[in-house]
């Protein structure tokens, strides 16, 4: 009874944010783009940053965990092809959004409340494989002709190579840099979660058929590659925990601005997208209890 207590007190905050941001979004219609670039452009290449750039985080500790990440992203695209291919679907559109999951939005607050603030290194380290991956193999498999070249600008992959260089030189930020850093950084984090409603407000669905699939499909898949890998990489207990979390999480928003940017069916997407958030509330529970 006491883990079902403490696994009520890890989703409550995450849902209860997420559905202010609902409510707001419903009664308000805010514009978001400039609060969406401010995330992407400053907040999260801080988070990422001040994370790998800190006294205690060595990247060559998480390799065997962004190894998992990676197995089960790539497995699970593998999974959903197949699945398309079998049930029709449109594959541009269906497998992005069962291979990126809400990492940014989800995981990393559900880290935070799950594992404690020594853990939240390991779930950027994550993060940044995944959005890395998204912006650049996503993009392909979404638009086989779309150009990579608007990543090479971004703040978020500069970000990513420094804190990873400074990790490798053993380089750290001072204290009064650090904690700077810090703060803006983890504002992504609650902003992340109130944009998520927001952005649910605004959606507008179709497929629901395609959509209840992908919501299944989408952490099944995820855990099932994860769940061995658990017991077969040189994991700790709480990367053990992050990893089978991260294989449990919904699809992306992300997903559905990529298919309504380069026209794949984002009806489609946002269908499964949203059925994928709602089963979201038994799946990450469910990862959860296996993890802890």
């Amino acid at each position: 009874m006491d883990l079902v207590f403490r696994i009520f007190g890890i989703i409550t905050p995450v849902l209860i944010i997420s559905a202010v941001g609902y409510a707001y979004g419903r009664f308000r219609r805010p514009d978001m783009t400039w609060i969406n670039r401010l995330s992407t452009d400053l907040l999260y290449p801080m988070l990422i940053f001040t994370a790998m750039a800190s006294k205690d985080f060595h990247i060559l500790d998480y390799l065997p965990l962004i190894g998992g990440g990676i197995a089960v992203l790539l497995g699970s695209g593998i999974v959903a092809w197949g699945v398309a291919k079998i049930l029709g679907y449109n594959t541009h559109a269906f497998v992005p959004a069962m291979m990126f999951t809400n990492t940014a939005n989800m995981g990393l607050p559900l880290t935070l409340f799950a594992f404690g603030p020594s853990m939240l290194p390991a779930a950027v380290a994550l993060f940044m494989i995944f959005s890395l991956t998204h912006f650049t193999l996503g993009i392909r498999i979404c638009d086989p002709k779309a150009s990579m070249r608007g990543i090479l600008k971004g703040p978020m992959l500069w970000a990513m190579l420094i804190g990873v260089l400074m990790s490798l030189l053993g380089m750290s930020l001072p204290d009064w840099l650090s904690m700077s850093t810090r703060m803006l950084g983890e504002a992504a984090i609650p902003l992340g979660l109130f944009t998520l409603g927001v952005g649910f407000a605004g959606f507008r669905v179709e497929r629901w058929s395609v959509g209840i699939v992908g919501a299944f499909l989408c952490p099944i898949s995820g855990l099932l590659i994860a769940w061995p890998l658990v017991k077969l990489l040189p994991l700790t207990e709480p990367m053990q925990g992050v990893l089978l979390l991260y294989a449990a999480l919904p699809p992306a928003v992300m997903n559905y601005i990529f298919a309504e940017q380069y026209k794949q069916e984002p009806g489609l997407v946002s269908a499964i997208v949203v059925g994928g958030n709602i089963a979201s509330v038994f799946f990450v529970p469910f990862a959860l209890y296996l993890a802890l």
